[in-house]
């Protein structure tokens, strides 16, 4: 059932679930993947969309625990086909905020734990399945000051191009990298990612290596945030000949910044995750800020709240209807989804990512994890079904 019509995949992101390392990770799977499962897929080949830390990538790799996995995958009739790979380090349960992005594409750290992420899904990939690995746009904004930083950004996503070709070329599977847009993020725009790839192509002029293996993992929360529409967005991306990797199916807050509805967003600020904020005006000038309590604090911000929308990064379910404080940005996940109707060769990845369970407030929060990510499913196979990609 998760592998849809027209060869598309559909997972779950279990990065909302903590597995800090290799032990825990598995035991979250277990738990709670193998409990989703049940209730969606229980008869049929069920997609998992995999979140490995650095630490669980490097003891998955050692002893028989690589093994052991590919035999429980086998017994539960599981498969992966995506791995996430931005977050390095630990993810839940204490203060994540702009370190989520380091090391960052500077550091040889994020690259071995990059490669070491494609030498593990060219092993667990079934046949006849691609396979990709999501990771950060770069950097983080402010972390990069200098030239030299942004030449090794693309030096060092070049030589993990150079390592998804060997991987490919030596198990047979087709993998890609898919590099992730996001508020403030080295690259956060579609014109911004154009520029980065067109940056690589001019340093490596007619290498076929780069299409085939490198491309955008389309986050629809974060260009959401952006107040980018997706028939223009990924139009652009297509034109430049840039591959969509995946698909985020992921939604973000949008309100007008009443008095009321800042009262409410108060509940949304945490000390764990960045909650950028973007704020636009009627005649189209942009605030943006790096955090949702900056934002609040801000009298600018909200000077006129009857002409201003704020689109803020804090991923909420996709189940989750608007309220009379708050809308969603479904209509983007939607348009998207509009798209591969049109064109179902697109992306044949998507996954749902709401990893923000433990942080939620609480009339968000009035289920089990595994009752959301239920109600996560039956939201989306319901609009592929209406759009004839699912049945």
């Amino acid at each position: 059932m998760m592998k849809l019509k027209l060869g598309l995949h559909l997972a779950y992101c279990t990065n909302i679930h903590r597995g800090e390392d290799w032990r825990e990770t598995f035991d979250s799977l277990k738990l709670h993947t193998l409990a989703v499962r049940r209730e969606v897929c229980p008869d049929q080949p069920y997609a998992i969309g995999l979140r490995l830390s650095n630490l669980a990538a490097v003891e998955l790799s050692e002893g028989g625990r690589l093994a052991e996995f590919k035999s429980w995958l086998g017994q539960n009739q599981c498969y992966v086909f995506t791995i996430n790979g931005f977050p390095f380090g630990q993810f839940h349960g204490a203060r994540v905020k702009e370190q989520v992005y380091l090391p960052d594409w500077t550091s040889p750290e994020r690259l071995a734990y990059t490669n070491l992420l494609f030498d593990l899904l060219g092993e667990l990939l079934p046949p006849n399945v691609e396979g990709s690995v999501s990771t950060l746009p770069g950097s983080f904004k402010e972390f990069i000051t200098g030239a030299d930083q942004e030449k090794e950004i693309r030096q060092n996503v070049w030589r993990c191009v150079e390592h998804i070709a060997g991987v490919s070329a030596r198990t047979g599977r087709e993998l890609h990298l898919g590099l992730e847009p996001e508020p403030l993020g080295w690259f956060e725009t579609s014109a911004e990612t154009i520029r980065f790839f067109e940056q690589m192509r001019a340093e490596h002029p007619n290498d076929p290596r780069l299409s085939a293996h490198l491309g955008v993992n389309y986050d629809t929360c974060h260009l959401a945030v952006e107040f980018e529409e997706p028939q223009a967005a990924i139009a652009a991306l297509r034109r430049n000949g840039i591959k969509i990797s995946k698909l985020h199916l992921s939604s973000a807050l949008k309100v007008r910044p009443t008095v009321a509805a800042r009262r409410e967003l108060a509940a949304f600020a945490d000390d764990i995750y960045l909650h950028q904020v973007v704020a636009r005006a009627a005649d189209g000038q942009r605030l943006v800020f790096k955090d949702l309590t900056p934002a609040l604090n801000d009298v600018a911000a909200f000077a006129h709240p009857e002409t201003t929308e704020w689109r803020i990064h804090f991923h909420i379910p996709l189940h989750s209807p608007a309220t009379e404080w708050y809308e969603n940005t479904t209509d983007h996940v939607t348009g998207v989804l509009d798209l591969l109707q049109a064109d179902p060769t697109l992306c044949s990845h998507l996954e749902m990512e709401t990893y923000t369970w433990e942080v939620l407030p609480a009339g968000l929060k009035n289920r089990t994890v595994v009752a959301q990510l239920v109600s996560e499913y039956d939201w989306t196979l319901k609009r592929l079904a209406e759009r004839g990609l699912a049945v």
